[in-house]
């Protein structure tokens, strides 16, 4: 089985909510809320990716020097095995705007596991909460 390496990025306002974005209509698990961030590509480090991700989807900018190491994920789908560090940054340049069609929506901890989320997001939240 293929394993598939996705970075993901819990970024934090200054409420301490956290952004979710729900994944648009017409791609795989359309109407899951997930947390942002992308695949890895050959040669760059999963801060790389999310560096150029969170630009790419939501509009903004920020530095490896910014995420810190939350948990992961490692979650065996039909057809692939996923393996997805979650990293927390609370700092960012610009104003987070949904670039690819999604839905965001800041959410507070204690209310993150009412989002309905891909099978391997679901284990992130409690590590997530008690880091915040």
């Amino acid at each position: 089985m293929k394993t598939v390496l996705v970075a993901a990025v819990a970024l934090i306002d200054r409420d301490g909510r956290v952004l979710l974005a729900q994944r648009p209509p017409g791609k795989q698990m359309a109407g899951l809320w997930e947390f942002p961030g992308g695949k890895v590509e050959p040669g760059e480090t999963p801060e790389a990716a999310l560096i150029r991700e969170l630009h790419e989807e939501l509009g903004i900018e920020t530095w490896r020097s910014c995420f810190a190491p939350l948990t992961f994920a490692s979650h065996a789908y039909a057809d692939f095995h996923l393996l997805m560090p979650l990293f927390a940054c609370r700092k960012w340049e610009g104003i987070v705007q949904p670039r690819e069609g999604q839905t965001l929506r800041w959410v507070p901890p204690s209310e993150l596991s009412a989002y309905p989320m891909p099978d391997a997001d679901v284990p992130l939240i409690p590590a997530l909460r008690l880091w915040l």
